[in-house]
Parts: structure tokens; sequence; C-alpha cells
């Protein structure tokens, strides 16, 4: 499943050339990774109130390829790359106009209340899968 998050770009995005600054493009794709999780019917608040589990980026190794400006209209694209028994490894993009502008590949990991890694539950694995 490939999933798909539109943004804009505010003022507050930018540098002093308006240009977006680059960790904000982390904060773009924290944000569709959140909705993708919940398009996919998994709720991390009761994930982690009822199994104390939350998930964890482990890894991430980011290209940046175009800039993106101020009040450009843009889209994450999120898809499932792999799946491990407590890892979830994702590709994700970040387009304006069709045009690949940032890629990431994101690790993450499941972990318990005490930061341990241990396997996905069977309905959040079912859910990715």
């Amino acid at each position: 499943m490939t999933h798909r998050l539109a943004l804009r770009v505010y003022y507050e995005d930018t540098d002093l050339a308006g240009i977006v600054y680059y960790a904000n493009y982390l904060k773009f794709i924290e944000r569709a990774r959140s909705d993708w999780v919940r398009v996919l019917g998994i709720d991390q608040r009761q994930l982690k109130a009822e199994a104390g589990l939350v998930f964890a980026v482990r890894r991430l190794v980011a290209d940046y390829l175009k800039p993106a400006l101020f009040d450009d209209m843009l889209e994450v694209e999120t898809r499932l790359s792999a799946l491990g028994g407590a890892r979830i490894e994702l590709l994700q993009q970040v387009m304006r106009d069709g045009q690949v502008l940032f890629t990431a590949d994101v690790t993450l990991v499941c972990l318990d209340a005490g930061g341990k890694a241990v396997r996905l539950p069977a309905a959040v694995r079912a859910a990715f899968s």
C-alpha cells in the first residue's frame, strides 16, 4: 500500500532564502508516517496504553535532491519496503508536481515500555501486511 499526504510549505518551514529548512523534511515525513499508521487502523495511543508498545525511528538515510520553497504544495509518499519481527522498513519521498525533492529510507522498531525491541503484535503486523 502506498500512502500519500498533501501539505503546503509555510513561512515557518523555510530559512532566510525561502527554502525549506533541511530538518523540516523530517517533520513532514513523520507527519505522513503518523497519518499512514492511523489510516491502517492502528491507534498508537491505545497500543501504548494497553500493551506499552511504541514505534521509534532506529535508522534514517536521507537524500536532499531539490529544494522545496515557500508556498509549494507537496506530497509525501510512504511505502512499506520490508517487515521484520520487530522492524518496519519504509521508503518515503517528498514530491512537488510529481518531481522527487527528498527521499528517506526509514527503519522503525517496535519497543516495549523499557525501550527493548519486541515483536510486532499479530494485529499490527496484519495491518501493515
